[in-house]
């Protein structure tokens, strides 16, 4: 009944004129339903000077995780005549990584939610830049017997903390952003700089390899991890959640050795084909710890991933739209690699530097995505980048063994295919990371990398596979060229099996402009 008593305070001054009078003076004691929401349309502008160095570190950290999954790509044969690595198993190098990275997203996920995200985003920046440390100084060992085996261990310790890093840093972008368009905007940013990244990689290792050394490719990644471990600790505050979880153990381990039992069988099927008894035993393994996973979060008290969760729409088909989008644009960058240099006789310097037109693409695609869905819906950005991303990756279809008409149809197709996939990359985080509470972030974020790290993991050995299998084994030009064009078929159409996922599945899912 006090609150009663307060009330009547406020009620006597109904009258326009003190209304008036009173909103110069105290502007907060008028009750101002309507401005309110007008003031908070207005706000996504409304970036501190904190949020833009918290923004700034984190997209930063992003840029250069992405850049570790593709500066190799470029420099794989030089790595392969300095190591002595054979053709077959050059693949391994990136593979390695990305295994790493992919199979235990969810579980370093789970581990950040337990004793903070900002420690072990710190922790795995630190070790990305000892890895890569320890992968520059394995080429100094030159033809020795070990020396592949040291860079593979090097390997798999970046994708480790690639792996930590990626859901730690994306659950505190999540969480330092409100959701609504300011998240819409730092999610667009930093699908931006990630998918240029891949790019940059491309032609940073080109430009590493030919006028310096491949070790370069590694030595780069430590300056950057050195300054990020002496700037965050000051910048960026602690995020877990109020509950502290248990760590849902049974799940982390059968979710993450399916998911590497997956990925080998995939790799062992590129390399041998499909009736290899390895490839055979990865995949059939793979599928029974799937389904085990599955059991046991339906069984345990605090799961991995809850299966209610999961169940949502906008997370389970967003996140298999994330993850075609991923395996899509970074397989198709492996290809256009093989074809450069193998068809067309490129240096790897002019195959990076060929890639620089798709990072650009990415980029404006990053910036208009967040535009896109302000306006319309997460719906339209995904239809609508995909078809376009379709559309120009099938014109890459009609390329053929003249370099100046080739280049003349890749480079164009490739900025408008890369604008079509960021917006379909944009249009799954913002997807796949709403509707969730922040003490579901550290979850929906865990799995959003993890789509995305399964994506480009899965990416190079399907597309290998398909380039092995129609070629035969034959490493001429004309049948490598014919084998890129065929999986490049193969690309197109998982590009358009996205479109219609998204058309089906995710027709009702609209991601409001403003907020409410």
């Amino acid at each position: 009944m006090a609150m009663s008593r307060t009330k009547p305070a406020p009620a006597p001054t109904p009258t326009p004129a003190p209304a008036l009078a009173a909103e110069k003076r105290q502007p907060s004691s008028r009750p101002a339903p309507r401005p309110g929401p007008l003031i908070s349309t207005d706000q996504p502008p409304l970036l501190t000077g904190r949020l833009k160095l918290i923004l700034a570190v984190l997209l930063v950290t992003q840029f250069m995780l992405a850049v570790d999954f593709s500066i190799l790509n470029v420099a794989l044969p030089a790595i392969g005549d300095g190591l002595g690595f054979s053709l077959s198993n050059l693949q391994w190098i990136a593979t390695t990584f990305a295994l790493s990275a992919a199979g235990f997203t969810l579980f370093f996920g789970r581990i950040g939610d337990l004793i903070g995200r900002k420690k072990i985003f710190i922790g795995s920046l630190a070790l990305l830049g000892l890895a890569s440390l320890a992968g520059g100084l394995a080429s100094l060992a030159g033809g020795l017997a070990t020396s592949p085996e040291v860079l593979l261990i090097a390997r798999v310790a970046q994708g480790l903390a690639t792996a930590a890093a990626t859901p730690a840093g994306l659950a505190l972008l999540t969480t330092s952003f409100p959701e609504g368009p300011l998240r819409q905007k730092a999610l667009g940013i930093n699908g931006a700089l990630m998918s240029a990244g891949f790019t940059a990689g491309a032609i940073l290792g080109g430009v590493l390899t030919d006028v310096l050394s491949w070790r370069w490719a590694f030595f780069i990644n430590v300056p950057v991890a050195l300054a990020v471990v002496l700037i965050a600790p000051a910048v960026i505050k602690e995020s877990r959640p109020a509950a502290r979880p248990k760590l849902d153990l049974p799940g982390a381990l059968t979710v993450t050795l399916g998911l590497l039992g997956l990925v080998y069988g995939l790799t062992r099927a590129g390399e041998h084909g499909w009736s290899d008894a390895h490839a055979l035993a990865g995949l059939i393994g793979g599928a029974v710890l799937f389904a085990a996973f599955f059991l046991v979060e339906r069984k345990v008290d605090e799961p991995l991933v809850p299966l209610k969760t999961l169940g949502r729409r906008n997370v389970a088909w967003g996140n298999l739209l994330g993850m075609l989008a991923f395996v899509t644009e970074t397989s198709l960058v492996y290809l256009l690699t093989l074809y450069l240099q193998k068809t067309l006789g490129f240096s790897p310097l002019s195959a990076g530097i060929s890639f620089g037109v798709l990072g650009i693409g990415t980029v404006v695609g990053g910036l208009v995505a967040p535009r896109v869905i302000a306006r319309t819906s997460t719906l339209t950005a995904l239809i609508a980048g995909g078809v376009i991303q379709a559309v120009f990756t099938g014109v890459l279809l009609f390329l053929g063994t003249t370099t100046g008409a080739a280049m003349g149809l890749l480079l164009p197709a490739t900025f408008l295919g890369g604008i079509g996939n960021m917006l379909v990359i944009v249009g799954f985080m913002v997807t796949a990371t709403s509707g969730l509470p922040d003490k579901e972030q550290g979850l929906a974020t865990g799995l959003a990398s993890m789509a995305q790290q399964v994506g480009i993991t899965l990416g190079t050995p399907i597309m290998s596979t398909v380039v092995t299998a129609t070629t035969a084994g034959v490493a001429t030009a004309s049948a490598i060229h014919h084998g890129v064009t065929v999986a490049i078929a193969v690309n197109t159409a998982l590009v358009l099996v996205g479109v219609v996922i998204a058309a089906v599945f995710l027709r009702t899912r609209k991601t409001e402009a403003a907020p409410r």
